[in-house]
């Protein structure tokens, strides 16, 4: 019968006796231990008869015990861990009733640890007959539970047939289906007379040796045949998986077979370069052979076992291994199990390859090791010592104390190893000694501690600085975000404003309320890029960049680095373009792996906060400023810079001239006076500048009243030379110190004999010197300043102490004539009044023909606005004023005071034509109203930028009404307060709006008489001539 021959077990209700003596299970198994009074023995270990190796073909219900992560296969032992108590107790009592089969299974889902099957999906169908050899007690080293290690023999391939979850378990009656054929019926023969035999045979055991991995464990059997009780009926009592199962058999094959026995020889070939890799595999090999000779001495009658051998001793995948225990085609089965193996040959290869490997670097090291020992060695026995190991030992020490990247790590070992073997005379010995110094002082892995108190921080800002809103509160935006997210990450921030507006400062700022360090460096004329990315090591006196010399100088990773004057860097040349360097060092995306030239290895940028100074954006490249996030300060008003002067700069002044404690004062009104004759620009640097020039006088006024002219100075002038020598000595001395270290490793003699006791009178002077500048430190040389002497400084003492106003009055017309407007213009130094100014040159009767001359230095824009706006304003007078002739003779010179001063920009369109109205009307014009604002040929007022500063400036200029184009209105909403306090707007959005305000007296017969008389002359005139 060719196939896999199945015996199915069916269980009905007939007779329990009938079904037992068909079975062949109704015989009794007798424990091993010795038959003494006291009963059989209690070892849960059972030893089976060599020679019986008999299974029956059908079972009764038995345990299913479900197993994880591989299969087991028939005749390899394999040891289990059993955690549930119910499945503990039923295993216990098998083996003492000497019932120990079990059917064993493997779980679909490996992370499923269980003992216990509740439904037949969760294992695979096919499985093993296993029986317990031998079951301990045993406990989980991490949880400490009580646990039991069973150790387990497969004998052959089942199938479940049914499976009976724990709550379902039922001991039914067994019946079994005869199969009828004549080859059962002939087993049935020889199970009789097995049964006769057994019964008279005696009940002495023999012991078994059961090491060998290929014997079957077997137990001998007597029968009692009056004795017909199930015996696993137990089972019912522990409520464990039970299942019904089926036999598997192989399908027949031919041993000649020149198919498997090729894939019998290739399993051989595999198992063969295996044991030459792995010594594991060596010795399972060996004990399977002799098994295997054991049994028949050619192993190519038995590729059904080399099959289950090779999948068991394989680490394969679960499911690989199991179809390898499903394939009942012996073909099938060595192919799969070929597979499985040519994976573990190639894990061996790959664990021995890394192990040479590892192997080869270990001696590689202990080799050199070695052999600088015995270089030192043979350097110490010569007297050879040049202190390089000293210096390497200080560099090592170094690196100790930081957390280098494992890219600097290598750098740093490739360059302390080239240190080692070059002597000191080389010129590349120095190279790389200061490449390692700027290497080991940089600050790998240290970075200041974050400071998230947004009061600390708003209170430091208000200390140092009045006002900045904007910039306050980004810096108040980005600690809050650093504080919600646990970490701070760069930035780059640009200010933006005219000098003197406290640009650089308030970064100073900035650093001490973030609790960073604080760098600045200048790139005002930079042209070489050098300075940024540094230069290559290989040049003489070569330097990393900027950037690299702030990180070792903060000795921090994240600092704040200011960049000043970024507008004013130079573009282009022989040494190449700095800009573009930034764009690197400023590119978020980038400059976390920074490379400078001298080191040549990735620096983190990311962390760094950048703040970077404009006085303008026009000249800053447009791939550079799209990197940075751009703040604008404006100019100060009047308000501002009194406040200032009085919470900052007076104070300032005060302390700097020694008048801290001095009856000395400034009252507001001679501060405002300060600023309206002196100091008008947009920042406050100037006004600082004349505070402390007041403050400098008015010491010496104080000394002078205190006659300190005639007592004895404190300190005498032929004592300063000899105190500056002795700041000179302590500042070298301070200097070698910081040194000490490396020069002694290159020195060693010269450092012995600088460690010697100088007893020397040098030595003596030096230490007398730092005693006498101690003593002078801790002495207060600061004088008193008698209560008695006061000096109050008023607007009338201005003079005396700056010298005459440089302006006079507010404006530069108090009274406009006809023709004169107030314009407004935006500069990088911040907004200022721009007056345009157009006047006849002749009387209309001698004019010729019409012209319009233009001065004052102008760009090209603002002629075109000046041929616009006459074009504009011939229109609209003919408009308004149809009989006013004035523009058909009329020869004009506009001009714009200040002519050295390049003057260019789309915003004096209105103000132009005003002037050319207000003298075609001869209308003059309010003189405290101020405009700005471009113009069409059709009069629409267009938008302008840089109202804050032109409103700014129209206020310090006394202007009382501005007038701006209407698309602007917001931009003037959002204006301080202070600003907007004491000027009115008008937001115009057609010139109509402007005409109305400034003329709206001038009636339509005064405006079309201006010039009647004029030009009656003129055609009287031409009459006679005619």
């Amino acid at each position: 019968m060719l196939g896999t021959r199945v015996t199915r077990a069916v269980y009905t209700r007939a007779p329990l006796k009938l079904q037992l003596r068909a079975l062949g299970l109704h015989r009794r198994y007798v424990h091993n231990g010795s038959k003494n009074d006291e009963g059989s023995s209690t070892s849960t270990t059972t030893n089976k008869e060599e020679n019986d190796k008999k299974l029956p073909d059908v079972y009764p219900q038995m345990l299913a015990l479900p197993i994880s992560r591989r299969p087991l296969f028939p005749g390899f032992y394999k040891a289990v861990v059993i955690s549930e108590p119910r499945v503990m107790k039923a295993i216990t009592d098998m083996v003492e009733r000497q019932q120990p089969y079990i059917g064993a299974f493997m779980l679909k889902d490996s992370n499923n640890d269980t003992d216990i099957i509740h439904d037949i999906s969760e294992v695979h169908e096919l499985g093993v007959l296993a029986q317990v050899t031998s079951a301990f007690p045993s406990k989980d080293e991490k949880t400490g539970k009580e646990t039991m290690t069973a150790l387990l023999y497969p004998h052959k391939r089942i199938k479940i047939d049914q499976l009976i979850p724990p709550k379902d378990v039922k001991i039914e009656d067994i019946v079994v289906e005869k199969v009828v054929d004549n080859e059962v019926a002939s087993e049935e023969t020889k199970d009789e007379e097995t049964v006769d035999k057994t019964e008279s045979a005696t009940d002495k055991v023999s012991e078994e040796n059961t090491d060998e991995i290929a014997k079957a464990p077997s137990t001998e059997v007597t029968e009692d045949p009056d004795n017909y009780e199930n015996p696993t009926d137990f089972l019912k009592d522990y409520n464990v998986t039970l299942v019904n199962v089926s036999n598997l058999e192989d399908e027949p094959f031919d041993i000649k077979s020149p198919i498997i026995n090729a894939l019998t020889s290739e399993i051989l070939k595999v198992f063969k370069e295996i044991s030459q890799l792995n010594s594991m595999f060596r010795e399972q090999i060996a004990t399977f052979s002799a098994s295997i000779q054991s049994a028949t001495t050619n192993i190519f009658e038995e590729p059904a076992k080399l099959a289950d051998f090779a999948a068991a001793v394989s680490a394969g995948e679960e499911e690989e291994l199991q179809e390898v225990l499903e394939s009942l085609n012996i073909e099938q089965r060595l192919e799969k199990s070929l597979l499985v193996l040519k994976k573990e040959l190639m894990n061996a290869e790959l664990q021995n390859k890394i192990s040479k490997d590892v192997e080869t670097k270990i001696q590689k090291r202990q080799k050199e090791y070695y052999l600088m020992e015995q270089l030192k060695g043979i350097k110490r026995e010569l007297g050879i010592d040049d202190g390089r190991d000293k210096l390497v030992d200080t560099y090592k020490k170094r690196v100790e104390k930081l957390n280098l990247p494992e890219n600097v790590q290598k750098t740093f070992d490739e360059e302390i190893t080239k240190l080692a073997t070059l002597e000191t005379s080389m010129s590349e010995f120095g190279v790389i000694r200061n490449y390692l110094d700027w290497l080991t002082s940089l600050p790998w892995g240290i970075n200041s501690k974050e400071q998230y108190s947004i009061p600390r921080a708003r209170k430091i800002l208000d200390e140092d600085h009045y006002g900045m809103k904007d910039v306050k509160d980004r810096i108040l935006e980005f600690i809050a975000v650093g504080k919600l997210l646990g970490k701070v990450d760069g930035k780059i921030i640009c200010f933006v404003g005219p000098p003197g507006v406290g640009k650089t400062s308030i970064g100073k700022s900035i650093s001490r309320a973030l609790n960073r360090q604080f760098f600045r460096f200048s790139v005002g004329g930079m042209t070489d890029v050098a300075e940024i990315k540094g230069h290559r090591r290989t040049y003489i006196g070569a330097l990393p960049g900027r950037i690299i010399q702030a990180l070792k100088k903060c000795q921090t990773q994240n600092p704040l680095i200011l960049i000043d004057e970024i507008d004013k860097i130079g573009h282009g040349g022989i040494h190449g373009d700095p800009s573009a360097a930034l764009l690197e060092v400023l590119d978020p995306e980038q400059n976390n792996s920074f490379l400078d030239n001298y080191l040549d290895i990735p620096i983190d940028l990311s962390k760094v906060l950048f703040v970077c100074t404009a006085n303008s954006l026009d000249t800053i490249p447009r791939p550079l400023l799209d990197r940075m996030e751009v703040i604008e300060l404006t100019g100060y008003v009047a308000e501002d810079k009194i406040k200032i002067a009085e919470q900052y700069l007076v104070p300032s002044a005060k302390k700097t001239a020694g008048l801290q404690n001095a009856n000395v004062s400034m009252d507001e009104e001679a501060i405002n006076a300060l600023m309206k004759y002196y100091c008008r620009e947009s920042g406050v640097r100037n006004l600082k500048k004349h505070i402390e020039k007041i403050y400098r006088k008015a010491a010496l006024e104080v000394v002078k009243k205190m006659s300190i002219e005639d007592t004895e100075p404190l300190v005498s002038t032929s004592e300063e030379p000899q105190l500056s020598q002795t700041n000179q000595n302590i500042s070298s001395s301070s200097a070698e110190d910081s040194t000490t270290d490396l020069e002694d490793s290159v020195n060693p003699d010269t450092a012995k004999e600088a460690s010697k006791p100088n007893n020397s009178q040098e030595g003596a002077s030096v230490e007398e010197t730092k005693k006498a500048v101690k003593t002078e430190e801790e002495e207060d040389t600061s004088m008193i300043v008698p209560e008695d002497i006061k000096v109050e400084i008023t607007p009338e003492d201005l003079k005396k102490y700056v010298g005459p106003p440089i302006y006079t009055t507010d404006r530069l017309y108090e009274t406009t004539p006809p023709g004169v407007i107030m314009g407004l213009a935006w500069t990088n130094m911040g907004g200022c009044s721009l007056y345009v100014e157009s006047v006849l040159e002749q009387p209309l009767h001698n004019c010729k023909h019409a012209n319009l001359e233009r001065t004052g230095q102008l760009g090209d824009v603002m002629k075109e606005s000046s041929r616009l706006a006459y074009s504009f304003s011939k229109m609209y007078l003919s408009k308004k004023f149809p009989e006013n002739r004035f523009f058909e003779k009329a020869a004009i010179h506009l001009h714009c005071p200040e002519g050295a001063t390049p003057k260019d920009g789309p915003s004096a369109g209105v103000t132009m034509a005003t002037s050319f109205l207000s003298l075609a009307l001869n209308k003059p014009v309010d003189p405290t109203v101020a405009m700005t604002g471009e113009l069409t040929l059709t009069g629409k007022v267009l938008r302008i930028g840089g109202l804050r500063e032109k409103v700014v400036a129209a206020k310090r200029s006394g202007a009382k009404t501005v007038i701006f184009p209407k698309d602007n209105l917001n931009d003037w909403e959002e204006l301080p307060e202070n600003v907007k306090e004491g000027m009115e707007p008008l937001a115009a959005d057609w010139y109509d709006d402007i005409y109305k305000r400034l003329f709206s007296g001038v009636k339509k017969s005064e405006g079309n008489n201006v010039w009647k008389s004029e030009f009656e002359l003129i055609d009287k005139k031409k009459k006679e001539n005619d």
